[in-house]
C-alpha cells in the first residue's frame, strides 16, 4: 500500500543508480635504454685541465701524490679493479697506477700512458724559463686524459679481451741529472705475471694540429690495424699512413720483452718540454679521435 503526498508516490525508497567512474586506463612505460656511452673529447679535455691544476706534478711533489688519487678515484668510480706498484727511483718511491675491466676474459690488452710531469721545462727558448715546472699538458696530460675517459666509456660487456689502463710513472726525466727515460714501464714490463697480447701506448696525442705518424718500432700488424679503424672512421688526415719516427718511449720495454707494442704519437708539436706545453695547444677533437678509434679497436676486437 503506497500514499500519495503532493503526487509524490513514496513507497519502497528510491534506488540511486550510481554510474561508475571508469578506472583510469594503465599506461606502461618501457624502461629507457641508457645511451650507449661514447668517448667525448670534451671530458677528456677536462681532466687536461684538472692535472695542470695541480702543477708541478713531476715524481715527489704533492702534485704528484694528488694525481694518483685522482687517477684511482677516477677509475674506481667507472668500476675498474685497481693496483698499485711501488718501485724506487733517485730515491724517490714512483707509482705505476693500474686498472683492470673485464678480468679473466681473455689475453690482456694494455692501454698505457706516463702520468708524471718532467721536473723542469728545460727545452724552453727562453734559458730563464728553464728551471720552470714543466706544465705538460699534452706531454703527459693527454695521454692520460685519453685513458680515463675510456675507463668511463668502454662496454665491459663488448670486450673479448680483459683490458687493462697502465698510468706509467717516471718516464719523462730522461737527461736530467741521474734521471733515465721510460722508468716506470720498465718496471712493469720487468715483473709481469700475465703476458699481455698487445701494449698501446699514446703519448703526446692531444695537440690541435694533431699529426699521427706510423711509429717505425711499432709491432707493424697491431700498428697498422689501428691505422686502419681510424681511417674508415674519417681520421685519415690526423691518423698519417706514413712513417716518420722511430721512438723510444713507453713501448719500447715491451717489445724487448718479445710482447707486440704500439706507440701513437704525435712527435711534430714545437711546445715539447717548454712552458709553453698548456692546455690552450690542446683540443678536445683531437683527443677525441683517438679514443674512439681505440674503442672500436676493443669492442669490436678488431686484431690482427
Amino acid at each position: 500500500m503506497c500514499l500519495v503526498v503532493l503526487n509524490l508516490t513514496a513507497c519502497q525508497p528510491p534506488v540511486l543508480e550510481l554510474t561508475p567512474t571508469p578506472k583510469p586506463t594503465a599506461t606502461l612505460e618501457p624502461t629507457p635504454t641508457p645511451a650507449p656511452k661514447e668517448f667525448n673529447g670534451e671530458t677528456a679535455f677536462a681532466h687536461i685541465e684538472n692535472q695542470v691544476a695541480l702543477n708541478p706534478r713531476a715524481v715527489g711533489t704533492a702534485g704528484h701524490e694528488k694525481l694518483r688519487a685522482y687517477i684511482l678515484k677516477n677509475l674506481e668510480a667507472a668500476g675498474w679493479q685497481t693496483e698499485v706498484q711501488e718501485f724506487v727511483v733517485n730515491g724517490h718511491t714512483a707509482y705505476n697506477l693500474i686498472g683492470k675491466l673485464a678480468v679473466g676474459k681473455g689475453q690482456p690488452i694494455v692501454l698505457g700512458a706516463h702520468y708524471d710531469a718532467r721536473l723542469k721545462a728545460d727545452n724552453d727558448p727562453d734559458l730563464a724559463q728553464r728551471e720552470q715546472p714543466y706544465p705538460a699538458a699534452n706531454d703527459g696530460g693527454s695521454g692520460v686524459a685519453v685513458l680515463l675517459e675510456l675507463a668511463r666509456t668502454l662496454d665491459a660487456e663488448k670486450l673479448q679481451n680483459e683490458v687493462w689502463l697502465a698510468f706509467f710513472d717516471a718516464e719523462d726525466n730522461g737527461n736530467i741529472d741521474a734521471w733515465d727515460w721510460i722508468l716506470g714501464s720498465g718496471y712493469m714490463a720487468e715483473n709481469l705475471t700475465i703476458q699481455p697480447k698487445v701494449v698501446i701506448v699514446v703519448d703526446m696525442v692531444g695537440d690541435a694540429d694533431q699529426q699521427l705518424y706510423l711509429e717505425q718500432s711499432s709491432t707493424p700488424t697491431w700498428r697498422d690495424e689501428i691505422w686502419a679503424i681510424a681511417a674508415e672512421l674519417g681520421y685519415s688526415q690526423w691518423f698519417i699512413n706514413e712513417p716518420r719516427w722511430n721512438m723510444t718511449d713507453d713501448h719500447t720495454p715491451f717489445l724487448r720483452k718479445g710482447i707486440a707494442a704500439v706507440d701513437i704519437i704525435d712527435f711534430d708539436y714545437p711546445h715539447w718540454h717548454t712552458t709553453a706545453d698548456t692546455p690552450d695547444k690542446v683540443s678536445g677533437d683531437s683527443l677525441e679521435r683517438v679514443g674512439r678509434t681505440l674503442e672500436v679497436l676493443l669492442e669490436e676486437n678488431r686484431q690482427p
